[in-house]
């Protein structure tokens, strides 16, 4: 479990030089606003400077004799003074909001534009609930450390312009408050070190509590269906019990801060009161002079006190910033070499001498050479681990290869415009994914541009639309999360009418594994055959209907082609496709041949 806080692949360490121009870069833009904002803290600060020192005045005036008229303006300026305080204040917290909330918004559109950017091996290697944490969490915490930078700024600079006037005013007494001031600072910079580890383990903690809820909220269905409510139950209470100690610990370093500093504080303030009392017995300072070190004196250690919860919160802004800046710099395996433009392709794809491992070391292709003409289509069959999905991710340029070349009309993938590209090449994976909305906008999702009439014409296409029928509003239907209202038939039939109104030159199915009934794979296998005709299509066979229709199957072992053909002429070969058949496929057999005749039949009737 302790291995959750371990950093990711791709963290990695940043000086404090590096983050704060890099933070820098996200305030530029707002160069005027921050500059108005620096006013406004330093306008704050002589504001609140100032009432101490008019109270000062006033406790002055009143130890003096006919102050009527005199102490009447001191309250009039001590009213203006506390008016232009509150007015600054408010106008400094509107700004503030304003900057702090830009900066993290921009902040959270690159590390969130990172993250869609990021190859599958990347995800492959980190878990989404981890980069979520970055994008969200870690921002905000950031956001807080910000403001609360700028509120220890106006302290620091209230301090500087009282420090000016006890100087001129008691040099003695201020030298003393002074000399104390380095026991509190270095109190305050010893817990540095601690509060940057303790955050630093904090963040992860958290960034794996959120990745656990993720997961188990996404795999909810599965769960419930097994009766394992208990089980991830148990998964997260442990996880959350770590990130309790976790937190705990930095809960305690960071409360074991004010205890000790207010301490070193309390005793220097007795001293100062002491002292200050003991001029003014003595004649050597006035009353109101007294009153002003001692009204000073929370506003003059308090940024030092302050200081020790600054530097562990910036410290934790810092970790913070770290991570997001990671997910930002991180580098994807898969890189283009070039960016040349691709025209309407043909389907041409050509593997020459191709090896690729995942990152376990485990070469999946082996000097792997296969060429797919235009317009063909090809099944790829096999054990699992043969290599088939692996063929396909290639394809789709989601993976680096090692060794070799791909080309897909005579260019190198590796070359390519890679959006242009994807462009014209459509895919359904094994589980289907659709998005939170209708069923009409999961089908205009690789086309935006097409138009209502058209989807309603391709939806009906298959099967005269009777698969709408079946659903509660037709194209309006609401899929639900992750597509969860509608059968895994129906989202198959959704992602393949998506595809055919992408109108793709090449088409990759990764056929699912889950059995349909005999209704909705017959109109799947009929959008199958539509877009089978208009493109080159690379097709992860589990189904026989769908080996069937293929121009010509690959048999795949090991990361290489052991048999090639039709069905029929692999069959009659008696070698390894005839195994798989008798393994997979040959319990599909009757079905299919119930299901060509009653087809052939309705046909026939019409």
């Amino acid at each position: 479990m302790l291995g959750n806080l371990n950093q990711d692949k791709y963290d990695r360490q940043y000086s404090d030089k590096a983050l704060l121009g890099r933070l820098w870069d996200y305030f530029r833009p707002r160069k005027r606003v921050v500059i108005t904002l620096i006013f406004l803290v330093f306008a704050f600060s002589v504001t609140g400077a100032l009432i101490p020192i008019i109270l000062s005045i006033a406790v002055g005036v009143l130890s003096s004799e006919g102050a009527g008229p005199s102490l009447v303006a001191v309250l009039v300026a001590l009213l203006i003074a506390v008016v232009l305080d509150y007015v600054i204040f408010w106008i400094r917290r509107r700004l503030t909001g304003r900057v702090v909330a830009g900066v993290v918004s921009d902040m959270r559109e690159d590390a969130f534009q990172a993250a869609i950017h990021r190859d599958l091996a990347f995800y492959d290697e980190n878990k989404t609930g981890k980069v979520v944490s970055r994008i969200t969490s870690d921002t905000q915490e950031l956001s807080q450390v910000i403001v609360f930078t700028i509120d220890i700024t106006s302290q620091v600079f209230e301090f500087l312009i009282l420090f000016v006037v006890l100087l001129t005013r008691e040099w003695r007494l201020t030298l003393l408050m002074l000399g104390m001031l380095p026991i509190v600072f270095g109190l305050s910079m010893l817990f540095r070190r601690y509060a940057r580890i303790a955050t630093r383990q904090g963040s992860r903690a958290m960034a794996a509590v959120n990745d656990n809820i993720q997961e188990s909220v996404t795999g909810i269905t599965v769960a419930k269906n097994f009766r394992q409510e208990a089980l991830i139950y148990g998964e997260f209470t442990a996880i959350n019990n770590q990130s309790y100690r976790i937190n705990l610990r930095r809960g305690f370093v960071l409360a074991m801060v004010f205890p000790v500093l207010n301490a070193a504080a309390g005793f220097a303030i007795a001293v100062i009161v002491y002292v200050g009392a003991w001029f003014v017995s003595g004649g050597m300072m006035s009353a109101g002079l007294w009153f002003l070190f001692v009204q000073s004196l929370d506003r003059f250690w308090f940024p030092f006190i302050n200081l020790s919860a600054f530097w562990s919160q910036f410290q934790q802004g810092l970790s913070a910033t770290e991570r997001i800046m990671a997910l930002i710099d991180a580098q994807n395996h898969v890189v283009q070499t070039a960016d040349e433009p691709v025209s309407t392709l043909k389907g041409e794809i050509v593997f020459d001498h191709v090896t690729f491992r995942y990152n376990t070391g485990d070469s999946i292709l082996n000097d792997f050479s296969l060429t797919i003409k235009p317009g063909e289509s090809v099944a790829f069959v096999g054990h699992t681990g043969a290599g088939k999905s692996t063929i396909a991710r290639l394809i789709a340029r989601f993976y680096e290869f090692q060794d070799g070349t791909i080309t897909v009309d005579g260019h190198d993938i590796r070359r390519v415009d890679m959006h242009a590209y994807r462009r014209q090449l459509g895919m359904v994976p094994q589980q289907p994914f659709l998005f939170s909305g209708t069923v009409r906008d999961n089908i205009r999702y690789a086309s935006p541009d097409v138009p209502d009439s058209e989807i309603a014409r391709i939806a009906m296409s298959i099967g005269n639309g009777e698969w709408l029928e079946a659903l509660p509003e037709g194209l309006e239907t609401q899929v639900g999360e992750r597509g969860s209202r509608l059968s895994m038939g129906q989202r198959q039939l959704v992602s393949l009418v998506r595809v055919l109104a992408q109108k793709p030159a090449i088409f990759v199915l990764d056929e699912a594994t889950a059995s349909i009934d005999p209704f909705t794979e017959s109109q799947i296998q009929e959008a199958l055959d539509l877009i089978l005709a208009e493109s080159t299509s690379i097709l992860i066979a589990h189904r026989l209907s769908t080996v069937r229709s293929a121009d010509r199957i690959i048999v795949l072992d090991h990361g290489g082609i052991i048999e090639q053909g039709g069905h029929d002429e692999l069959m009659a070969q008696g070698g390894h496709y005839a195994g798989l058949y008798n393994t997979y496929f040959r319990h599909q057999s009757l079905s299919y041949v119930e299901q060509s005749h009653a087809l052939a039949e309705a046909g026939a009737a019409d």
